[in-house]
């Protein structure tokens, strides 16, 4: 382990005890319990790679059945489950969440706190996706496998269509992982606003930051309609209302609207944080700071904002008036202008520096190119007319595939080789790094290049085989072996970054020359961040004050002090970053795995048509809940800390601008957006649906109380809390 500073036996003393205070029980009590933001962080990032490889199997069968015209590797039933389950998992289970682990790991460490404010909440978020993730691979156990596609459509999804438990596994386990996207939300919104190190005001936080925020927002208005919708679609399968069947009054489209209100955000949710990435890597490698922060972040925003005026982008083939296409097909397009500006602040600031040809710069170079020929076909795709020609076709698998993969996976390999020494204290192999680059960016182009002809040639995606007339047999033989490459690469890649942690070489303080904050840190980083909170003067402290570092090292500044026995954060003012309060955060707990398995315990009662095992399941989640709320905060704690000598702060407790009311805020947000998408749903209904309103269902006498039950969980869903 590398670190900046020695330290007198008085100072030993107290780094003893902040690394009392907040380390994390030994063994599998601290695998279970632990609720520190590194450990939280870290288990995203290690559960989304294993789902990624879990995709990625599933995708080879794929491959392997359209190699050749008349495959029988997978029969078409099996074919369809593959393919669901395939985009559910890179979705839902894969790219949000990992890069949500990127964030809560970093977040602190580069804002200059300790923790984030709500750490209990964080490790429930991730139990939540762990099981929800769980719950939905469990369908292959029971023989119930989802088989409607990832997007999961009205009408084949209804019990007419699709009567078996597959949906319900979807619907459920899709939804009970959403949980950790929209905790998650909460818990980095108020982090970004309130617990900045003192100094760092609103126009010299890290452009990370500004990533996650907007993202973040994005989460808490996107996500809702989502669950929302898929609420309806269970409530309707399980109780018989009519949502989306016409002939009962409902209508189909009213999922899509819903589904795309969620999913085209969803594409910016993913590209936003990996975006976040580049910026930070591309500063650094040109060591000079970026250019254009300000019109970055107008970008950011703009992208935000824009992104939830796209969603019919993904309907222009249902019969939508040509007018609303028109104003759809030109917000598409305007999206690329703030995606423009910030590949351009990202050329000129590698332009104007001496970048290193290094593993991460090689990545960003593969990003550069593979995400600028997806924006490419996304203009394509954005034009009404060409749209309607490529639609369904493989055209769009490749573009998808482009931006998503292009956009998110390289800048993710990217910042796992950059911020590696960072977590293990050694650097990654040279060697075994460009190997595997070189695997991954050549294997990908050649498996999605082809996709393009192939589908401008007709091949329909979704459909297990083809006829040879089309002529594109060779050009899926290019794809299918490709995809071995590229899968090889992803090996190579993963297996290089777990030698690292054993064998890897000692990594010096900043081997990057990095001027964030993380870098100010020992390697690896110890259990507190920092032993003293750091005063920050610029947007890059390591680089116009590389005292930083030891003063951060040194147990004698702000909140060095834990003899007490408390973990401590101070609370800043939102637009100057000036200390405000002390913020004392939850410990070690099983509340959050307890309350979690309490949820999954009420759904697997629901969805096994036990409705009495899921009421009476909601007995042990509120006392869960009851027993986390009587163990939160410090109720012997004094109004005013002694945050640093001389400097006095209150408690949050006694603060008007405390993280607890920012969370309550946001939450209202959230709920504001479920609350949304309902009435548009209704008035959609209204003046679409002829037959509605539906004629009451029947709901037998069980059925008031498990809504009541399915509802109070979707409400702790959406609220985040």
């Amino acid at each position: 382990m590398t670190d900046p500073a020695p330290h007198s036996p008085a100072d030993q003393v107290r780094l003893a005890r902040l690394h009392e205070v907040w380390s994390n029980p030994p063994g599998l009590t601290g695998t279970l319990t632990g609720v520190f933001h590194s450990s939280v962080g870290m288990r995203y990032v290690y559960t989304g790679l294993a789902f990624m490889l879990v995709g990625g199997l599933l995708s080879m069968f794929i491959r392997l059945q359209l190699a050749w015209p008349g495959n029988e590797v997978l029969d078409p039933d099996r074919y369809n489950q593959f393919v669901t389950m395939h985009g559910t998992t890179m979705m839902f289970l894969f790219a949000v969440p990992i890069m949500e682990g990127f964030a809560i790991y970093l977040l602190p460490k580069m804002l200059g706190t300790r923790d984030l404010p709500f750490p209990r909440m964080g490790a429930f978020g991730y139990w939540c996706y762990l099981f929800g993730g769980l719950f939905l691979y469990s369908s292959f156990l029971f023989g119930e496998v989802p088989d409607s596609g990832w997007f999961m459509y009205t009408p084949l999804t209804s019990s007419t269509y699709s009567p078996g438990m597959g949906p319900d596994f979807w619907l459920i386990g899709v939804t009970f992982a959403e949980i950790a996207a929209v905790t998650a939300a909460v818990e980095l919104i108020v982090s970004i606003l309130v617990t900045r190190a003192p100094g760092m005001g609103i126009h010299r936080m890290p452009l990370y930051a500004w990533y996650i925020l907007i993202t973040a927002f994005m989460i808490a208005f996107g996500f809702p309609p989502l669950i929302l919708a898929s609420i309806l679609l269970e409530i309707e399968r399980a109780f018989g209302f009519a949502f989306f069947e016409v002939a009962r009054g409902g209508d189909p489209l009213l999922w899509q609207h819903l589904f795309w209100l969620f999913g085209h955000p969803e594409v910016y949710i993913i590209f936003l944080p990996a975006a976040g990435v580049v910026t930070t890597l591309v500063a650094t490698v040109a060591q000079r700071p970026i250019v254009g922060y300000h019109w970055i972040v107008l970008a950011i925003i703009a992208m935000g904002f824009l992104s939830f005026g796209l969603w019919v982008h993904h309907m222009f083939t249902v019969g939508i008036p040509l007018l609303s296409l028109s104003f759809f097909s030109a917000a598409s397009m305007a999206v690329a202008i703030p995606t423009g500006i910030q590949i351009f602040a990202w050329l000129a600031t590698l332009w104007s520096g001496r970048p290193r040809m290094s593993v991460p710069m090689l990545y960003l170079a593969g990003f550069f190119f593979i995400f600028v020929l997806g924006g490419l076909t996304g203009v394509m795709v954005a034009l009404v007319p060409f749209d309607w020609q490529v639609h369904d076709t493989h055209f769009i698998v490749a573009h998808m595939h482009y931006v998503l993969i292009g956009g998110m996976m390289f800048p993710m390999f990217a910042g796992l080789y950059y911020w590696l020494p960072l977590v293990s204290g050694r650097m990654p192999s040279e060697t075994l790094g460009r190997a595997g680059f070189w695997l991954l960016f050549l294997g990908f182009n050649l498996v999605f290049l082809p996709m393009h002809l192939t589908g401008m040639a007709g091949l329909p995606r979704r459909v297990y085989t083809y006829v040879p007339e089309l002529g594109v047999s060779w050009l899926n033989l290019l794809s299918t072996a490709a995809g071995f490459a590229l899968a090889v690469g992803v090996v190579a890649v993963l297996v290089d970054l777990a030698l690292c942690f054993r064998h890897g070489r000692r990594a010096p303080a900043n081997p990057w020359n990095a001027g964030s904050l993380e870098w100010a840190l020992a390697l690896p980083p110890q259990p507190y961040n920092f032993a003293s909170i750091p005063r920050v003067g610029s947007g890059y402290p390591l680089w116009d004050r590389p005292a930083t570092a030891a003063e951060a090292a040194s147990p004698r500044g702000l909140l060095a002090d834990a003899s007490h026995g408390q973990r401590e954060l101070i609370g800043s003012g939102i637009l100057s970053a000036r200390p405000e309060q002390v913020v004392r955060v939850a410990t070690n707990s099983w509340a959050p795995i307890l309350a979690a398995l309490s949820i999954a315990v009420i759904l697997a009662f629901f969805i096994a048509k036990v409705y009495v095992g899921a009421v009476l399941g909601l007995l042990p989640l509120l006392a869960v809940l009851t027993w986390w709320l009587w163990t939160t905060g410090d109720r012997h704690a004094p109004a005013r800390i002694e945050a640093e000598p001389g400097l006095w702060l209150p408690v949050q407790a006694a603060a008007p601008n405390a993280p607890g009311w920012w969370a309550t805020v946001v939450s209202l947000l959230i709920d504001g957006s479920l609350f949304a998408s309902l009435v548009f749903a209704y008035f959609y209904l209204w003046l679409n649906a002829p037959a509605w309103p539906a004629p009451p269902a029947e709901v037998g006498p069980l059925g008031v109380p498990v809504l009541a039950a399915l509802l109070l969980v979707a409400a702790a869903v959406a609220g985040g809390r």
